[in-house]
């Protein structure tokens, strides 16, 4: 553990934690909502795509992301982020830049482009929707007509 760092909790953020936890099974209700409301109103949308939910798992509903075609879709991940933040969305460019991009990775045969493919691919088309417990289902169809460009 880095010099400096408390790795206690003291009382009252224990408590904080407490009262989080008795909150947690709403909250993630909250976010399964969410989810499949994206996953239904983006379903049939052309260059975009989603994760299947894989089947005997339990998600917590963190992240939504879904990937832009650039050819499919006819614009871009880094587009479509910067269209969705002209309405004041952010949504997460995830995996950007790889690790492999930085210099200490740079210089490694592992790290060239070259090598990896899916992962470059992945990185330029990857942009996670907002979600949280208290995102509006309104709010979430207006994102959806965003990415349909009926807005």
């Amino acid at each position: 553990m880095a010099p400096g760092i408390n790795a206690k909790m003291n009382e009252f953020q224990a408590a904080l934690g407490l009262l989080q936890l008795k909150k947690l099974d709403d909250y993630l209700e909250k976010r399964r909502i969410i989810t499949n409301t994206y996953r239904e109103l983006l379903q049939d949308v052309k260059g975009i795509s989603i994760l299947s939910e894989p089947k005997d798992t339990k998600s917590n509903y963190a992240y939504f992301p879904i990937f832009v075609d650039e050819k499919e879709y006819g614009m871009s991940r880094d587009e479509l982020y910067e269209k969705l933040k002209t309405h004041n969305i952010y949504g997460r460019r995830y995996f950007y830049p790889l690790i492999t991009h930085f210099s200490p990775y740079r210089s490694l045969d592992s790290a060239k482009p070259e090598n990896l493919p899916v992962a470059e691919r992945i990185a330029n088309e990857v942009i996670c929707l907002p979600i949280y417990s208290e995102l509006d289902l309104n709010d979430v169809e207006f994102i959806v007509k965003i990415i349909k460009r009926d807005i």
